[in-house]
């Protein structure tokens, strides 16, 4: 069998992608989204009808310009999520504004409205992530949310102190970005390539996985942001890895022995010590992660600028300019 059959039969494989077409060639369980991704299929011809949808309700809620812009973005992330439900089993990563990712109170309202725009398109809220980034606010209204059985991805997570707090606040999800933390060692040392078995972005997601099972918590654990596929095969095992269109390409067209990497079982033998953890202990164990600490910061710029980008495409298509 090809690599991407085997890793299937070990974890679940999600779709990072917006492309609906690409999400049913390849067939995983669950699907994230974000603005980047939005944005580039909403200039796909084929997804023109999602963007008329969102268009047609944002002018239908409200008169005001840049009101009129929110609203259409939040309802094409959900034409998007709706369309992508259709084509795969499981739930779909909805992503709340990250400028809101120091905001609990503005983050619980977002997630709010979210599920009501999925619920008056027949979603069930079981089928819907909510995508919060990893900080100490994020983390608090997730705690809420899940209280209240909204399910959230908590994306953004680059450290350890990050998925412990997770854990406790009890989330369905966290997504450590792998990738872009092998990206800050590589320009950190200096190189040019690290093998995956010592990649830190893997040994990060190894470390948390084993954590996570040797103590029972319930929160999953989703590999994300890969740079090649030799991440991929070190986490083989890990509850869901999310992957690119291009990565599941390379997967499926590579024969090969994959060897399960992780397992519950393995974990719960690992010595490990058990953190106490609250809001003074995060924000100090971050602060002495100075690649978390930098990729966190630079993550929420990141996704804030991607939505910065597709708000003026929104607004053209509102034929109104943006209020800056």
């Amino acid at each position: 069998m090809n690599l991407l059959d085997q890793l299937r039969s070990m974890t679940v494989v999600v779709a990072d992608t917006g492309d609906i077409e690409s999400i049913a060639q390849y067939q995983p369980r669950d699907s994230t989204t974000n603005p980047s991704l939005l944005l580039k299929a909403a200039q796909m011809p084929q997804y023109q009808r999602l963007l008329e949808q969102a268009v047609g309700h944002a002018q239908s809620v409200t008169d005001d310009r840049d009101a009129q812009v929110r609203a259409c973005s939040d309802m094409l992330a959900v034409a998007f999520g709706k369309e992508i439900l259709k084509i795969i089993p499981g739930r779909v990563s909805t992503e709340v504004d990250a400028r809101l990712s120091f905001d609990t109170e503005a983050t619980i309202g977002k997630a709010h409205h979210l599920i009501d725009l999925y619920k008056a398109e027949g979603i069930d809220r079981q089928r819907v992530l909510i995508k919060i980034a990893s900080t100490w606010e994020g983390i608090c209204a997730a705690k809420r949310l899940e209280q209240e059985g909204i399910h959230c991805n908590l994306t953004l997570l680059f450290g350890f102190p990050q998925a412990v707090a997770c854990a406790h606040a009890k989330v369905t999800l966290i997504s450590p970005f792998v990738g872009r933390i092998h990206d800050w060692y590589l320009k950190d040392r200096g190189v040019k390539a690290i093998p995956a078995t010592e990649d830190p972005g893997v040994l990060s997601v190894q470390r948390i996985y084993n954590y996570f099972k040797k103590f029972g918590y319930q929160t999953e654990v989703m590999g994300a942001s890969f740079r090649n596929i030799g991440e991929i095969t070190e986490l083989a095992g890990c509850d869901l890895l999310t992957i690119s269109p291009e990565l599941l390409a390379e997967l499926q067209k590579t024969e090969g022995k994959l060897v399960r990497k992780l397992s519950a079982e393995a974990a719960k033998a690992e010595d490990i010590p058990e953190v106490e953890m609250n809001e003074k202990t995060f924000r100090w164990m971050l602060n002495e992660d100075p690649m978390a600490t930098e990729k966190l910061a630079d993550g929420i710029r990141r996704f804030a600028a991607d939505i910065v980008k597709l708000e003026p495409y929104i607004a053209k298509h509102l034929n109104q300019p943006v209020s800056v």
